[in-house]
């Protein structure tokens, strides 16, 4: 019995460990689900502690994981280990069972699997914490008792560290779609292997004072207007695809003219892009640097853009700078904050192809990189905007 244990101990230690160090590579993943949840719940005063909890929750996983491996305080961590799993087995057989949200984020986005797979994960390890608790008269430390507090609490602390350099730097693993390399023109389009939605055409008749609901091919035998009446006609899935939604969603870039620039942007021999979520890091903070990229930029005729969802508050906040007079574009806030793990965040791309990225802790070593970049051919300075309007004019006037 003690082998058996001892075998699922450490399968349900790593498998914990694994599943706190993959969502703390990315603290602000989970939070977002978490505020998914609480959106279907109507929960939303406990949006602004998510990030907190989700913080909390990846160092639990990471000790409680830690914990068990090494037999530290096994009754405590059994418990809340229960507990925990308890609670995950409710929220991912909630998700499976109405299919929202569409997964868990129980791996974060570097690994992402189904609501069922997630499901019958929790329902095993349910099990199997449950066996540990019922058999931690078995579970005993490897090491002293002053050595095992000490591993601890170095883990502790790390499980926290960890957090604050994903918070600051940005993810030490980039698994979103808007990673270096990745062409973002080509991740805005439908995988190749994706399986749309099956629908059918459904209408909604009144009849008689009773509801009737069909579908185009099982139309009544009695049917004729009156007795029924259209109610409404709506498309009915009848069976669900997969993949069929593009990596990168909503990432479309308007500026003042409301006019779509996005691929004039993503054409671009060199573009640099500072995406903007908001501003809980002071101006002040990055201004100076950003400064002097801007002018590098500029010097180097090189299109720079700041894109954000905040186009309201933007302006203002950059009215006093060196670069007041850089193109603001507003783009889709979900699309921004997944671009923008750490906000503000600088991209290069070519050609539509993230070739770097920094959060604003960086922006000394993109100053760097910026400056061993050739300068492109100068052109007169146009802005997208002006562009696109005289366009528009001249085809109006054509017409």
């Amino acid at each position: 019995m003690k082998f058996i244990v001892t075998i699922i101990r450490i399968i349900v230690g790593l498998l914990f460990i694994f599943s706190g160090l993959v969502k703390a590579n990315d603290p602000l993943g989970l939070s977002y689900k978490m505020q998914e949840f609480f959106e279907i719940w109507n929960l939303h005063q406990f949006n602004s502690w998510s990030l907190f909890m989700s913080v909390m929750m990846n160092a639990f996983e990471i000790i409680a994981g830690f914990a068990l491996l090494l037999g530290w305080r096994i009754k405590l961590f059994n418990w809340l280990l229960l507990l925990l799993i308890v609670f995950f087995t409710f929220l991912t057989g909630y998700t499976y069972m109405t299919g929202m949200p569409r997964n868990c984020g129980c791996f974060g986005d570097c690994l992402p699997i189904s609501s069922k797979t997630s499901f019958l994960k929790d329902v095993v390890l349910t099990i199997l914490i449950g066996f540990l608790f019922w058999q931690q008269k078995h579970i005993k430390p490897f090491l002293s008792k002053t050595l095992t507090t000490i591993k601890m609490l170095g883990i502790t602390v790390l499980s926290f560290g960890f957090q604050w350099y994903t918070l600051t730097y940005m993810p030490v693993v980039d698994c979103m779609p808007f990673k270096k390399g990745n062409n973002i023109a080509e991740k805005m389009k439908m995988p190749a292997n994706a399986i749309p939605d099956s629908t059918v055409i459904t209408f909604v008749y009144d009849k008689n004072g009773q509801t009737v609901e069909f579908t185009a091919t099982e139309f009544p035998a009695d049917f004729k207007v009156p007795p029924y009446k259209l109610i409404k006609r709506y498309d009915k899935v009848i069976r669900k695809g997969s993949n069929n939604e593009p990596p990168i969603k909503g990432f479309a870039l308007s500026g003042e003219s409301k006019i779509d620039s996005t691929e004039i942007v993503l054409n671009q021999e060199n573009a640099i892009l500072l995406f903007i979520e908001n501003f809980s890091i002071p101006v002040n903070k990055w201004e100076n640097k950003f400064a002097k990229i801007f002018a590098t930029a500029k010097e180097k005729n090189i299109p720079i853009y700041l894109v954000t969802s905040r186009t309201d508050i933007v302006a203002k906040e950059i009215a006093n700078t060196s670069f007041a007079g850089i193109q603001i574009f507003s783009c889709d806030f979900t699309a921004v904050r997944t671009a923008a793990r750490v906000s503000p965040n600088l991209y290069v791309l070519a050609k539509g192809t993230i070739i770097d990225k920094w959060s604003h802790h960086g922006f000394t070593a993109a100053l760097k990189k910026l400056e061993s970049y050739p300068a492109l051919p100068k052109k007169e300075e146009v802005k997208i905007d002006t562009l696109l309007n005289s366009a528009a004019d001249s085809l109006g006037n054509t017409n």
